[in-house]
């Protein structure tokens, strides 16, 4: 941290010279998000440079307007790759006297070449297989969400080659979406417990006990594994990979089965005993085992996953930001439709806080959350591939995206429709 050193005065705070430079502030701006616990002058360095950004943004005749307010909202560190390289072409296209043309061109060529193969995996691959399982008539009271849940399968792995886990990771995120609204608001308790049992025996025979309604979805659950169970037999992986990714849905379904049974007891956990339960139910568990599953054992080796089975830091502070960033956009609609307690409601009561008290302390979990996966993810990566870190940090991109000001998932607003336009229909021009 010395070099940050001499940007700081007598006083020890950054001086104001610096504001003056737009281009050396921006940089100090995303420098300052991949700060750690005891980082002192990181978190200096985010409150000044985000007070003259805040300034940059305001004022018309900055040259730099426009990327103070992108970089405010979404800091490269946190923004999920493709948005960022689409918002970066407009940028650079707008502002042709700071630009390298060649480059600019690669980038949208490559932007777009993307998005078609992006446009063909969901029409023909992930929209079919939909239609196909006909889960649309079997669940009718399930989000019908095609194009998010793509959207969160190529936000894990966005490049070209890593199709495979796309697809598969788009059908279990159909799964998990399903099931949640399953256990949200439409199945009873007894029927839930058969459901959760159901999945731990893991046997099709269990499928008639089920009533009607489920016994398709199960089914086709069980299905679907199948498949990718021969598909890590076919690239020869071991079948440890395949039973750390069943255990992981099964816990998903115990932990929302403890979530249907506190709102129907009407009890409001602790925060300790809400976060036990619910960084599981947020379901990043069962997408990151998928993710490393799909990437076979030359990189997602026994000891990836003997490390994610110890709940490594990394995995934990992702599911810790994902989980509270989904309660505070979305609690105040789930607590009128009738919903377990958020976080922001066991905050409140835990400490006797009102709603606004609680988000702010919420936020800063969610700040100390992201030190934590910095810290962890510099850790880890001196063990293991940063293929297999960077599926659970872009996990935590993802939450950061759809849940910063609105459960965008349920109800996506204009600005993330429009990024996913981008991404999945509107090419960039050449």
């Amino acid at each position: 941290m010395e070099i940050f050193n001499k940007f700081t005065d007598e006083r020890e705070k950054f001086k104001e010279s610096i504001a003056k430079d737009e281009v050396g502030l921006l940089s100090l701006y995303e420098a300052s998000h991949l700060r750690t616990k005891g980082e002192n002058i990181l978190d200096e360095a985010l409150a000044f440079t985000t007070t003259h950004l805040q300034a940059m943004a305001m004022d018309s005749n900055c040259p730099f307007s426009e990327e103070a307010k992108y970089a405010l909202k979404w800091p490269i560190y946190k923004a999920v790759p493709r948005f960022m390289a689409r918002q970066n072409t407009s940028l650079h296209h707008n502002n042709p006297l700071k630009t390298n043309n060649v480059l600019l061109t690669f980038a949208k060529l490559d932007y777009n070449s993307l998005q078609k193969l992006y446009h063909k995996e969901l029409v023909l691959n992930v929209y079919r297989w939909w239609k196909d399982h006909k889960l649309k008539e079997l669940l009718p009271f399930a989000r019908i969400r095609v194009v998010e849940i793509y959207v969160w399968a190529s936000g894990v792995r966005y490049e070209p080659k890593y199709c495979n886990t796309r697809r598969t990771l788009a059908k279990i995120i159909t799964f998990i979406s399903v099931i949640d609204d399953m256990y949200d608001v439409y199945a009873t308790l007894d029927e839930l417990q058969l459901f959760t049992d159901a999945i731990q025996r893991w046997d099709v025979s269990c499928i008639e006990k089920l009533p009607n309604y489920m016994k398709g979805l199960y089914e086709t659950i069980i299905e679907v594994y199948e498949e990718i169970e021969q598909d890590i037999c076919k690239d020869n992986n071991t079948p440890f990979a395949f039973d750390y990714a069943k255990e992981a849905l099964k816990s998903l379904c115990k932990a929302y089965l403890m979530e249907a049974t506190w709102f129907n007891q009407g009890y409001i956990p602790t925060m300790e005993e809400y976060m036990k339960v619910s960084i599981t139910s947020a379901a990043y568990y069962v997408i990151t085992s998928i993710s490393f599953l799909t990437l076979g054992n030359n990189v997602a080796s026994k000891q990836v996953y003997e490390w994610a089975q110890t709940d490594p830091i990394l995995l934990r502070s992702t599911g810790v930001i994902g989980r509270i960033l989904n309660d505070m956009a979305s609690h105040k609609f789930e607590q009128e439709r009738g919903h377990v307690a958020s976080a922001v409601e066991c905050y409140m009561k835990e400490y006797g806080v009102s709603e606004e008290e609680a988000i702010i302390e919420l936020e800063k979990e969610v700040g100390t959350a992201w030190k934590d996966v910095t810290e962890d993810y510099t850790k880890s990566s001196l063990k293991f591939p940063n293929v297999i870190l960077e599926c659970v940090l872009n996990v935590a991109r993802l939450s950061d995206f759809f849940y910063k000001e609105v459960d965008g998932y349920t109800f996506a607003d204009a600005e993330i429709k429009h990024f996913i336009d981008l991404m999945l229909t509107h090419p960039v021009p050449i």
